[in-house]
């Protein structure tokens, strides 16, 4: 697992979601590492990290453990958005006693509908040949019904060769594994330690309906809500976003 190391002090690991990279959270590392050593990984199959045909979070929570001991790290706050939310939370339930808390924004422990087809099919799509350039490849995805904001996201992931371009991330691998990543496979699992949902108040990733999933599971739990954002929140409102997670993760050492 690729990963990035920046601060001094306690431990926190930061994880990024779906066709993200390590980059993602970095506003957030610059506000916490001052005071924290801060972590930030690529997922399997995002940016630098192993390319795993059938990825699960079980195996998410190992290649994590191992950045623990690669850095001797005992324990450390987890902080991750969407679908690193979602391996955050995962590797509490698996880790119980690595985890000194978890922040999860705008995903709860829960299995979710389908929501990216779209994104596969445009993707799977995009011509990689030669003729290829960056503006024609803006166009294909927005042609294939992504908004521009979401494309030029996914474009981050293309990369030239001498052949035309190639996708950083392992495609082909995060079809593979897309029902085990969108499922839920820990039901009567419990993490005791301090829990943060933050969800944005204009998404509708984190609902009334996973109230009681989420109590069941991280009874020791707190939420809040970032009015006027979507599912893109640390994004959308980095200030607000940065300070919530901060002053969660400073209550911990009082």
């Amino acid at each position: 697992m690729n990963y990035i190391v920046s601060g001094q002090g306690p431990s926190i690991i930061l994880i990024h979601g779906l066709f993200g990279n390590l980059d993602n959270l970095k506003n957030l590392a610059s506000h916490l590492e001052s005071n924290y050593q801060v972590i930030r990984v690529d997922l399997p199959n995002h940016g630098l990290s192993s390319h795993i045909d059938d990825l699960s979070f079980d195996i998410i929570s190992q290649q994590l453990l191992t950045v623990f001991d690669k850095l001797n790290i005992e324990q450390a706050h987890l902080v991750g958005h969407s679908l690193g939310g979602k391996a955050a939370l995962a590797f509490s339930l698996n880790f119980p006693q690595k985890s000194l808390s978890v922040a999860a924004a705008d995903i709860a422990p829960a299995s979710y509908p389908r929501r990216h087809d779209t994104v596969f099919n445009a993707l799977t799509s995009l011509p990689l040949n030669q003729g290829s350039d960056r503006r024609a490849a803006l166009q294909h995805l927005l042609d294939s019904g992504i908004e521009n904001s979401t494309a030029q996201f996914l474009l981050k992931n293309l990369q030239r060769t001498d052949e035309g371009f190639k996708w950083k991330m392992n495609l082909n691998g995060l079809i593979n594994s897309y029902d085990s990543l969108i499922d839920w496979p820990y039901q009567g699992k419990q993490y005791a330690g301090p829990c943060l949902f933050i969800r944005g108040g204009d998404s509708d990733y984190v609902t009334q309906a996973h109230r009681q999933q989420i109590i069941s599971q991280f009874p020791n739990v707190q939420a809040k809500t970032i009015n006027g954002t979507g599912h893109w929140l640390h994004a959308e409102k980095p200030t607000i976003f940065n300070r919530i997670v901060k002053e969660f993760i400073d209550t911990q050492k009082l």
